[in-house]
């Protein structure tokens, strides 16, 4: 069995209200948060493949990256062009794994979640090979409220039990064969989904839940980056840069 990756990378990070770069090219401890999320992945060595799907403008510069931060891993790293929503740099980074048998396994994960740990990228893999399909997800805190929009605002209509919930995460990892399958399904349907296990739940694939870690967060908004330079900063931050 090989473990493949697929990183989008293709979105513009409008959210973080930054002019000089989208978010997955910002720094964190000197090196693209990009090139940091790779690196959490190419740490383990049972990982043969990242994909990395980026906008087409953004080819020459990302491969300069990868030449640049990883110039040992270089061979391990593939460079695609993504398209115009994740579900389409996603759909091209897995069109482009022809190598992926349909048992091996393939991993989503977000380009800016660069804290990711390997403890909890072994334990999705463990998940997929075992289940199928398997996420990464954290509790819901907070009380959930089913709203309807209203001119005057939102108009709560239910509670859903917290229970219930769980808040996504990435990396979210399948056998080859289904996540092919979901794509296939969603692409000859025109549905769009917000995730890889949206498209798994749709086409009737059972997906499992592995418990996640707060600390895996996504960086979007202003406020995101400086918190993760406190974690990547720490002692216990699990990605160090390459040599």
């Amino acid at each position: 069995m090989q473990i493949f990756v697929i990183l989008p990378a293709a979105g513009l990070g409008t959210r973080m209200a930054h002019k000089s770069a989208a978010k997955q090219f910002l720094s964190l401890g000197g090196v693209p948060i990009v090139i940091r999320s790779v690196q959490a992945f190419l740490a383990l060595p049972e990982i043969a493949n990242v994909t990395l799907a980026v906008r087409s403008a953004e080819l020459p510069r990302v491969r300069e990256m990868v030449a640049e931060y990883l110039p040992s891993m270089g061979s391990r790293v593939n460079v695609v062009e993504g398209g115009e929503t994740r579900q389409d740099s996603v759909g091209r980074g897995l069109a482009s794994l022809q190598s992926a048998a349909d048992d091996d396994i393939v991993l989503v994960h977000d380009a800016v979640r660069p804290l990711i740990e390997a403890n909890y990228i072994r334990q999705v893999i463990a998940a997929a090979e075992r289940h199928g399909a398997a996420i990464l997800g954290t509790p819901a805190l907070d009380t959930i409220k089913v709203v309807e929009r209203t001119a005057d605002g939102a108009l709560i209509t239910s509670t859903i039990p917290r229970e219930r919930v769980v808040l996504a995460q990435t990396p979210q990892g399948f056998k080859a064969k289904l996540l092919r399958r979901a794509f296939a399904e969603a692409d000859a349907d025109g549905f769009a989904g917000t995730d890889e296990a949206s498209l798994a739940e749709r086409a009737g694939i059972p997906v499992v839940v592995v418990p996640g870690s707060t600390r895996n967060f996504k960086i979007t908004q202003p406020g995101d980056l400086e918190l993760a330079e406190f974690y990547f900063s720490s002692s216990n931050s699990p990605n160090t840069p390459s040599s």
